[in-house]
């Protein structure tokens, strides 16, 4: 037994000898962003000559939408995907703290207590005597981070935390853009109910005049049957449209965390008809997705910390150091004699040296070896995509407002013609049938317009979430407002058509 005045001495030089050897290895590693920086090198992307710095987090404050707005918020403050993201984080961190806790001491606190009693006569208890035995001990055990194996592991569930925490991030940017996206599919498919409803009455119009011409003799059955054709044809397109509305508030509800079952507030009160306007974004530099996006950085907290444990299998090649210590004292009494207090100490320091394990230790290197490198592969194609991603929806966000520009000239031309038709209507110089078809035309227009400006708007949240958010263009930057004229309503058939229905055509 060693004597307790040598504790202290033992663990003091031990303490040192542990402080000393993990000195070198207590900062934490930061990633390292070279490899990513080697496919960002361009200042510009070159689908865009808008420039901005500045950084708006809550882009979708830009399309100046109330109620979109308000359903982002609630959907960030209740969606299930969040939450358990969220809860991932919390899962992470507590394995951040176990991993840490392998840095330092365990200290256990030990007690017992033992009474051994017998009626054997006194000159037979000398070799079985009565023993009452009161222990208490404080057990100290440490494993020495010499070659930093421990460390390495700290770093690694570092590193997975925040992660985790990114990966809230990217679930929240995810969430917002896809409640951004259903809510302008569905306002999309209502203007064009809207527009398809009204086409819808004009072409029965036109089959009304068709069959009244047909009694009137001025027409045949072939136009009556392709008039209610038509008519038909249209009546088919509304149903696709009513399902589009409905499913998509049952993927709203589900983005809000609610039942399909119940109706979201405030929804059917919005403009049915009215699409936001699309706002003048700049995409920045492309070097900045890897501050911005947050799956870029997940993706690179991932790639740390596979080169952390990486680091850690390669220590374990090496050897391991191990210190104990147990401080107790004891009261003893054998027989009639009282022996306490006793006090007793041990302070060992333990090595250990992997010498033969058949390859374990090296194939535990050599696979997360393999890990980091597919960590590494995984970053580069997620920083690649990210670049493809941006480029594209400026693409289509620019070919998108050209679109839109030649459908606002073809709505305007096709207006122009309809007044026209009117005048001559009036004058007698036409008949009620090519009126009829000049509405048409205009409503027609009108659908390619608002699914012109549909798609406009679901091309913008796709580069908002491309980029991880959104960058204000510069002041003196060109403004393209993507709203078009107020449309001037189509004039009603009824009043024009009530004499022919009445009467026939002349």
């Amino acid at each position: 037994m060693v004597r307790s005045g040598l504790f202290p001495l033992c663990f003091s030089v031990s303490a040192f000898a542990l402080a000393l050897g993990i000195s070198g290895c207590a900062a934490t590693v930061e990633p390292d962003r070279s490899l990513a920086k080697a496919h960002v090198t361009a200042e510009s992307f070159r689908a865009t000559s808008v420039q901005g710095r500045t950084f708006e987090a809550q882009w979708w404050q830009r399309f100046d939408d109330p109620t979109l707005a308000r359903l982002i918020e609630s959907a960030l403050a209740a969606n299930l995907d969040i939450r358990m993201a969220v809860l991932r984080v919390e899962e992470a961190r507590a394995g951040l703290r176990a991993t840490d806790a392998r840095l330092a001491p365990t200290l256990a606190l030990n007690a017992t207590a033992s009474d051994q009693r017998s009626g054997l006569p006194e000159r037979v208890k000398q070799n079985s005597p009565d023993v009452r035995a009161y222990r208490a001990s404080v057990d100290l055990s440490w494993e020495l981070d010499v070659f930093g194996a421990a460390r390495a592991a700290s770093n690694a569930a570092r590193f997975d935390a925040q992660a985790a925490d990114f990966d809230v991030d990217a679930a929240r940017l995810l969430v917002s853009s896809e409640v951004a996206r259903q809510y302008f599919v569905r306002l999309g498919a209502r203007a064009r109910l809207d527009r398809t409803e009204a086409l819808l009455q004009s072409q029965a119009d036109s089959e009304r005049l068709a069959r009244s011409r047909e009694a009137a003799g001025q027409a045949s059955r072939f136009d009556v049957s392709q008039a209610a054709g038509d008519t038909a044809a249209l009546s088919a397109q509304l149903p696709p449209l009513r399902a589009l509305i409905a499913t998509t508030e049952h993927q709203l509800a589900l983005l809000l965390g609610r039942s399909a079952s119940a109706a979201i507030d405030g929804l059917e009160a919005s403009p049915a008809a009215t699409l936001p306007d699309v706002p003048v974004m700049a995409a920045g530099q492309p070097v900045e997705l890897l501050s911005r996006r947050p799956d870029l950085r997940a993706a690179e907290r991932q790639l740390a910390s596979a080169s952390a444990r990486l680091r850690e299998s390669q220590a374990d090649l090496l050897p391991k150091f191990f210190l104990a210590a147990l401080l107790g004292g004891e009261d003893l009494r054998i027989n009639m004699f009282e022996l306490s207090p006793v006090r007793y100490s041990h302070v060992a320091l333990a090595f250990s040296m992997p010498i033969f394990n058949a390859g374990r230790l090296r194939a535990a290197v050599e696979r997360q070896s393999a890990r980091e490198r597919i960590a590494a592969v995984n970053y580069e194609q997620r920083v690649l995509e990210a670049v493809r991603e941006v480029e594209s929806s400026l693409v289509v966000l620019a070919e998108e407002r050209a679109r839109l520009a030649a459908t606002r000239q073809t709505e305007a031309l096709r207006r122009t013609g309809l007044r026209h038709a009117e005048s001559m209507y009036r004058e007698g110089q036409i008949g009620l049938l090519p009126l009829l078809d000049a509405q048409r035309s205009v409503i027609a227009a009108e659908l390619a317009a608002i699914d012109s400006r549909t798609q406009l708007a679901l091309a913008a949240v796709q580069l908002f979430k491309s980029m991880g958010g959104g960058w204000l263009a510069e002041p003196g930057a060109a403004a393209h407002s993507s709203a078009p004229p107020a449309p001037e309503p189509v004039p009603a058939t009824e009043a024009l058509l009530a004499p022919h229905l009445e009467m026939g055509v002349r």
